[in-house]
């Protein structure tokens, strides 16, 4: 659902709050940006409801599950028509080893984040499931030698009077 939602100051702290701590109790919540604990879930209802806030994510490291080696993987998909480009994207998201997707503007089409166990692994899964494919014209292959998480979306103080957000 997409949606305009008008974030005040509570808002701010609550998102604020929330992507700093996913699993914090409604009450400590509430406790945290001054409000009862009844109306700051209301609020977060709300929020979820506009889809300001899109769920709560647990990170397990790949290399725990038996998938140290991480890659990006550059493909270049012709033609691109949608009725190429849906197929495609059911099916990246299918392959276990496909950790993000993201369809792009540019030369290439596509970026995916995928996690293999070993460069055996990794060969097998370009070979037989990206350039196997009729539409897979090109696939550039990057290693990942080690990754960063970014901060907070939000500022960390709020700044100014309401902000409308556009949530999709």
């Amino acid at each position: 659902m997409s949606q305009s939602i008008a974030l005040d100051p509570i808002d701010l702290g609550i998102l604020r709050a929330l992507q700093n701590d996913a699993r914090i109790s409604n009450k400590a919540l509430a406790a945290e940006v001054g409000i009862a604990p009844s109306t700051c879930l209301d609020r977060v209802g709300r929020l979820r409801s506009a889809g300001v806030v899109k769920g709560a994510t647990v990170v397990v490291d790949a290399a725990a599950l038996g998938r140290p080696l991480q890659a990006m993987l550059a493909v270049r998909v012709r033609p691109h028509h949608r009725s190429v480009l849906n197929p495609f994207v059911s099916h990246v998201l299918r392959l276990p080893e496909t950790r993000e997707l993201y369809h792009l503007a540019g030369p290439d089409d596509f970026l995916v984040h995928v996690a293999v166990a070993d460069a055996t692994g990794l060969q097998r899964l370009v070979v037989d499931g990206f350039t196997a494919r009729t539409e897979v014209t090109q696939v550039h292959t990057m290693l990942i030698f080690q990754q960063w998480q970014g901060g907070p979306l939000l500022p960390p103080e709020p700044q100014g009077p309401a902000r409308r957000l556009t949530a999709g």
